[in-house]
């Protein structure tokens, strides 16, 4: 799913929501983690997961091409752990189109 997948998503879920207002809002949110990934913070979602930046020490790497030794610095990486609701429904098989949906919804009961 791309962005723009997403905002479409969004619009089509929300009827008060205009496309605007749905490019708007997934703009705002994911501008806002990703400030606050810069800021070091830890942004937590329940159900869906939480996003953190994880440190990476600095080390010794290959130049792929020549073999010869590299220095890689320290860097700060943006790491996600996804929750126990979402790896239990990615865990599930996804029903197929002609599968009937009441056990879909049985499931999520």
């Amino acid at each position: 799913m791309t962005r723009s997948d997403l905002v479409e998503e969004l619009a089509a879920r929300f009827d008060q929501l205009t496309q605007r207002d749905a490019e708007l809002a997934v703009k705002t949110i994911l501008d806002a983690v990703s400030d606050a990934l810069v800021r070091g913070q830890r942004i937590e979602i329940r159900g869906f997961g939480s996003f953190s930046v994880t440190r990476r020490p600095p080390r010794l790497g290959r130049n792929p091409r020549s073999g010869e030794a590299v220095q890689i610095p320290a860097k700060r990486v943006p790491h996600f752990k996804p929750g126990k609701a979402l790896r239990e429904d990615v865990d599930h098989p996804v029903p197929t189109a002609t599968s009937d949906t009441t056990t879909l919804l049985q499931r999520k009961a």
